[in-house]
């Protein structure tokens, strides 16, 4: 299966309203809604959570259980506290970066709707540029365009709503797919693209496959904790993203190297399984796709280390797709390296025999 048949037109109409629509940590349905919808002619049954974690099931009925799991949310903002005179000040919800908020285009989410607003910041003429003050969580504030508190309140918005960054989808330079969210609806798509392509192909598999879109992994690999105990699988793969670290300011002695369009990236980590880890790139090799190398130290942060540790112990491992400035509005990554995780995850997976444990003592 070559790479360049693997995204059709369709399957990017979707990633593109998959990853505009909003879907902050804790507010994930809208954006599961779109992904089942899509994954629906592929899958035989559903499983939902309280929640919100969505999981399409191939083989419901099998004993033997294989995962293949990305996470749907994305980092955001909550209103914290609103002054007097009407401005809005904020706590993170996940990751977010308080350096790439001034200027920022906002989306205030209340009962009524969408409710605008900008992170203002202070002309450069006001500034004192002998000692610049950068941006921090204490001083970046959302104007609205409201006079007071009063009518902060009247237009819906309240401590509590939940605020996104509304930048969407573009192409650049034809292969490269721009966007905020990519973090980690990439990893939605890609396995609702492996369901496509086993669909189409009309592969048979010996196991339950339980394509897992988690909730919840931006504070804490939360939905993933969830939605093992439910599942209780033999096996998971895990897709998330890493740092592309070929760009300035990043120390490739701290972070590794690894970079856009060079392949998946295959993780090193205790709760990475060895024996799994091999299968996969045994499949890369026979393959002849490309991959990468990344050694996590403790742990892998993503919600491989809550499927590894589950269930007295499942084994897991993790194929990540190389990304640009992550936890930006600007997350960047190569199509080729979108294409080439399907594959190697779809590859894999057909490898797989019924039973098989992985065990570092048979």
């Amino acid at each position: 299966m070559a790479a360049s048949k693997i995204i059709t037109s369709k399957s990017l109409k979707f990633f593109e309203k998959y990853l505009n629509n909003a879907s902050p940590t804790g507010y994930e349905w809208e954006g599961q809604k779109i992904w089942m919808d899509y994954l629906k002619p592929y899958v035989d049954d559903f499983i939902t959570d309280t929640y919100g974690t969505a999981v399409g099931v191939i083989n419901p009925d099998a004993k033997f259980k294989v995962v293949i799991e990305g996470h749907s949310d994305e980092i955001s903002w909550y209103v914290n506290y609103i002054t007097d005179n009407g401005l809005l000040y904020v706590i993170r919800n996940g990751g977010s970066d308080h350096q790439i908020a001034p200027s920022k285009w906002v989306n205030i989410h209340t009962k009524n709707g969408i409710v605008k607003g900008v992170f203002g910041w202070p002309a450069i003429h006001t500034r004192n540029r002998s000692k610049e003050e950068p941006p921090k969580i204490d001083n970046i504030f959302i104007d609205i365009g409201a006079k007071d508190k009063e009518e902060v309140e009247k237009m819906g918005v309240h401590v509590g709503c939940v605020i996104t960054y509304p930048d969407e989808f573009q192409v650049l330079n034809k292969d490269k797919f721009v966007c905020r969210a990519i973090d980690n609806r990439a990893g939605g798509f890609m396995i609702a693209e492996v369901a496509r392509l086993l669909h189409e192909n009309k592969k048979k598999l010996p196991f339950g496959l339980y394509i897992t879109n988690s909730v919840q992994e931006e504070i804490g690999l939360r939905g993933a904790e969830m939605i093992t105990q439910t599942i209780k699988p033999n096996i998971a793969i895990v897709t998330d993203v890493c740092h592309d670290t070929t760009t300035p300011m990043i120390d490739k002695k701290k972070e590794g190297e690894t970079g856009m369009g060079s392949g998946p990236v295959i993780s090193y980590a205790p709760a990475v399984q060895n024996k799994l880890r091999e299968r996969i790139i045994e499949t890369a090799e026979a393959k002849e796709i490309p991959f990468q190398r990344l050694a996590a130290s403790r742990y892998t942060g993503t919600d491989t280390d809550a499927f590894a540790y589950s269930n007295g112990g499942v084994a897991s491992a993790l194929i990540s797709l190389p990304l640009r400035y992550m936890h930006t509005t600007v997350e960047m990554v190569h199509k080729d390296d979108v294409e080439n995780v399907i594959r190697l995850i779809y590859e894999t997976l057909l490898t797989i025999k019924e039973g098989e444990t992985f065990s570092y003592f048979d």
